[in-house]
């Protein structure tokens, strides 16, 4: 996914604000692929890095949850879009933000007296202990276009300012969708991307024409980039012979084993290592630099793979078995480049034509904070971004 903040000039008139959008699943170099004339905007008048690293597992929910936390999923506790919590049970692309276990961004906004709004992102649809999001779009809805994300922000920035919210964050669809399908260098996700680019450029526009450039940062971000994935991972097969009676939960890339008897878990932790392109780990041997935890919400066995493997799941498998071509897949461990992601910057406190290195997805939520004046989350790990500009004292 995709984020933009906006930063320019010194002097302003108003408190600062921030923009984050998200676009999902762009991987780092699709922008030079594509002309995109929002982002080249943006990184010829703002500040471009040369990638963002997501955290491990490089999917939409741990990842977004790390965006706006600025902390790993050991401790915000979402380490996929679906998992199975020991204590709690099922978490299915949930929309309750209970399951977040660290500070998101928007409260620590509204906890220091800063209104923030959402439209679609992950943790944000319900109050986190007692504070939420002061303006909230939900439910979710997967199918909603670009255009009316727009014009909400748009409609927040018109508010009168005592009801203005200076921090909004959504999220936007990106080349994901098209990317899964066709795979990330297909023509189709790389139509997708210009008609989110047409969008940002009506936002970039409308911005202009409000005179808003001095008080508003806007950043564009990407939860994970995408891989090819050309081999399917059948795991169900591997274990069958043994009679372990088990539930697998998985995604493309990281699949979690939970057996009826756990005190099978070597055994069926050596099975599953005879499979070519699988690294299976007990749960209490997780390499500690995956950061990847809480006990409670990981299998008894954690299985990994790398491309161009993906573990079979839903209509990427069918595509793999029927058509006989690759798919796009992502979770991979970040050390695999085409799992890296995009950063993009403009506006209040942001020079012109700053190139970063690397940044980290738990960068961006210091990095908010930072330039909206306020403390980060309680949790956040991360470090602000130096844009080469000081902003103004809000």
């Amino acid at each position: 996914m995709l984020v933009v903040v906006l930063l320019s000039g010194t002097a302003h008139a108003a408190p600062p604000s921030v923009i984050v959008l998200s676009w999902d699943g762009v991987r780092h170099d699709a922008p030079t692929r594509t002309p995109l004339p929002g982002l080249q905007r943006m990184a010829r008048e703002g500040a471009k890095a040369e990638r963002l690293i997501p955290v491990f597992p490089s999917s939409t929910f741990p990842n977004h949850v790390s965006l706006a936390t600025g902390t790993y999923p050991d401790r915000h506790g979402i380490v996929a879009n679906v998992f199975r919590d020991r204590n709690r049970g099922l978490f299915d692309f949930g929309d309750d933000a209970s399951w977040l276990l660290a500070e998101p961004i928007w409260i620590a906004a509204e906890r220091q007296g800063v209104p923030s709004a959402t439209f679609f992102w992950v943790g944000s649809e319900t109050p986190w202990r007692g504070r939420a999001a002061r303006y909230r779009r939900k439910p979710f809805d997967g199918d909603l276009p670009e255009s009316e994300k727009v014009s909400q922000i748009l409609a927040w920035l018109d508010l009168p300012a005592a009801e203005r919210p200076r921090l909004i964050m959504s999220w936007w669809r990106g080349a994901d969708g098209a990317g899964h399908r066709h795979g990330p260098d297909s023509e189709e996700a790389k139509a997708a991307l210009i008609g989110q680019d047409a969008e940002l450029t009506r936002l970039l526009a409308a911005i202009d024409a409000r005179g808003l450039w001095k008080d508003l940062t806007l950043l564009i971000v990407s939860d994970h980039g995408m891989s090819l994935a050309t081999e399917g991972i059948d795991l169900e097969a591997a274990l069958a012979p043994s009679g372990m009676e088990t539930e697998i939960l998985r995604s493309t890339a990281v699949a979690h084993v939970f057996l009826d008897n756990p005190e099978q878990a070597q055994r069926a932790a050596t099975l599953l290592n005879a499979i070519p392109g699988v690294d299976a780990h007990l749960a209490s041997a997780l390499p500690r630099d995956l950061r990847f935890g809480p006990a409670t919400r990981v299998g008894d066995v954690v299985c990994i793979t790398q491309p161009p493997y993906t573990f079979r799941v839903g209509v990427l498998d069918r595509a793999l078995r029927l058509f006989h071509r690759g798919v796009g897949g992502h979770g991979y461990p970040t050390e695999h480049s085409d799992v890296h992601s995009v950063f993009f910057a403009l506006g209040r406190g942001v020079t012109a034509g700053t190139r970063l290195g690397s940044v980290r997805a738990i960068d961006v939520a210091p990095t908010v904070a930072a330039l909206l004046g306020i403390a980060p989350p309680e949790h956040s790990e991360g470090a602000s971004i130096d844009f080469g500009a000081e902003p103004a004292s809000p």
